[in-house]
Parts: structure tokens; sequence; C-alpha cells
């Protein structure tokens, strides 16, 4: 197994519900119910659940952001980050369904849904070294390890070449057909850095394999989305609600194949906290994802 994973994550200090709440957000909800705050605009973003298969089911790709980290520190989340808006600016190598397709999947223009899309594969290559890309629309490259493509990651990690640049060079193709839109999360607007993210699914190619790419996350590890799940209820495993919630939905699928083919079920409204004033408390909610509702005391801490 790669270094730095391991067939079970280490299990960090226990916490309530394994639900992560930064200690801030309280002051913050009642900052937005008073008025006081005004909310910054999301950018787009975009993360992926890799998946393999395993004799016990599907296990999905994760990492734990490094303890340090100002935002999630410690929590357990999938490749992702920002989309670059360089990736809208001219057509790639494209393969799979048409940019037309994604963003009527999405709910964007074409250009937008290429960006969004070379987001999810960029970062799935910068920080787990493994790209969903290839020569022609039915290939995969295959190992990704050698100097010359971690010269060009580290190029892509610093934003001295953008994705569209990247595959040019390569004369690859982008394989959109190896992903599939799963779910749209946006930060609540009390927090000061928000995105809006669009969560895929995707299997791992073979011949390529995973490790710890990322500069944010000090372990990564393969587990099975029930085991993940299960660490998040005893409040062994930190998570925020789109990934915990995320993880619950890939629970019925017995291969990688079956959750690609179910990504087309799944519904890509977006999905927003909200944070009301009761009585005494501000209540902190998520539409349609009861077990993530907060209350906050006016005056006192959670």
């Amino acid at each position: 197994m790669p270094n730095g994973q391991h067939s079970q994550p280490p299990k960090p200090a226990a916490t309530p519900g394994g639900q992560w709440y930064p200690p801030e957000w309280p002051d913050r909800i009642r900052a937005l119910a008073d008025g006081s705050l005004t909310p910054v605009l999301p950018k787009r973003a975009a993360t992926v659940m890799l998946l393999r298969d395993t004799p016990a089911g599907p296990a999905v790709h994760m990492l734990r952001r490094r303890t340090s980290m100002a935002f999630a520190g410690g929590a357990y989340a999938y490749p992702g980050g920002g989309v670059d808006p360089r990736d809208e600016e001219h057509l790639i190598g494209w393969a799979g369904p048409t940019r037309d397709d994604w963003a009527a999947r999405l709910g964007t223009d074409p250009r937008t849904a290429q960006a969004i899309v070379c987001g999810a594969v960029r970062e799935t290559f910068e920080e787990a070294g493994v790209l969903l890309a290839g020569e022609t629309p039915d290939t995969v490259v295959g190992d990704t390890t050698a100097d010359d493509w971690e010269a060009d990651r580290q190029a892509l990690v610093g934003r001295e070449l953008s994705f569209a640049e990247f595959l040019d060079r390569r004369g690859l193709l982008l394989r959109s057909d190896l992903l599939g839109a799963w779910a749209r999360w946006i930060t609540p607007e009390f927090e000061p850095r928000r995105y809006d993210t669009w969560f895929f699914v995707a299997a791992l190619p073979e011949g390529q394999r995973t490790r710890n790419a990322s500069t944010e996350a000090d372990r990564t590890v393969w587990i099975r989305p029930a085991d993940a799940a299960d660490g998040y209820d005893k409040g062994e495993l930190l998570m925020m609600p789109p990934t915990i919630s995320t993880l619950r939905s890939l629970e019925p699928y017995e291969r990688a194949a079956d959750a690609l083919a179910g990504a087309v079920a799944q519904d890509l409204t977006p999905v927003l906290a909200q944070a009301a004033l009761e009585g005494g408390e501000v209540v902190l909610s998520w539409p349609g994802h009861d077990e993530f509702t907060k209350r906050v005391r006016l005056g006192g801490p959670a």
C-alpha cells in the first residue's frame, strides 16, 4: 500500500457526533441574524469521491486535513479545491458527454461547465496523483508517478500552468465520461470563506494508484463509506456535513461502476445552510438534512 495510506484511518480525539463546527460559528450566526454580517460571494469549487472495488465493496479515497489548517483542520474530506477561471478560456480535448450536456446537468453555461469538470479532474491529479484523461476517447493514461508527470503536477499546483494548457501539452483528452455529478453544497452565508462546490464520483483507473500529494493533508485512506460513516457516528472521524452526507449516499452501491451509473439520478439542487432566530436560540439547519441541525443559545455557547 502506498506510503501514507492505511487500510483503516487512525482515530483522532472523539468529538460529539464527529461533526466539525468551528468555535466562531455562534458569534457569526448571531451577526448574520442581526444584519451586521454581509455574506461574501462563494467561489466555484469541485471535489471528487474516488472509488475502487474491494472484496467487501467499494472503498472511497479520503484525506485528512492537517490539524494546523485554519478551516476544518483534522477533518476527513475528498480531493478537491477551487475552479480555475482560465479553464473557461478555450476549448480543450474532450471525451464523453458534451459541454452542453454537462451545462444542463450542472445548471451552468458550457464554458463554466468545462471549467468545473476541469477543476474536478485537475484537483484529483494535484491531490491524489490520479488523472482522468487519455490520448483517445477510450483510453486512460497509466502510471503518473514519473519525474516529468510530477513536474507538471507541481506546475499545476503552483498555477504556473492551467489544466487546459497541461492537456494540450500532453496531447490528452479529458475523460468526462469517467465522472458523474453527485451533489452540490454551498458554504453557509456566515462563513468568511465560501465555496459553491460540485461533488463528483469516479472510479480509480486501471494502472493508476493514489498517493498523498496534497500539502493540505497529513494522511490518506481508502475506506468503505459505511465504515467511514460509522467512525463519524462514533465521534472518531471528524467531517463536515457535505462529506458525511455524500458518504451515506454511497453506501447502497456494491461496485464503483454502479455508483457511477447511479450518478445520473442524484439531485443537484444546491444545499445551503440556513440560520434562523427561534426564541432565545439561533437554529442552524441544512434543508433536507435534519441530522445536522444545530441550536445555539443567544448569549451562550452552543
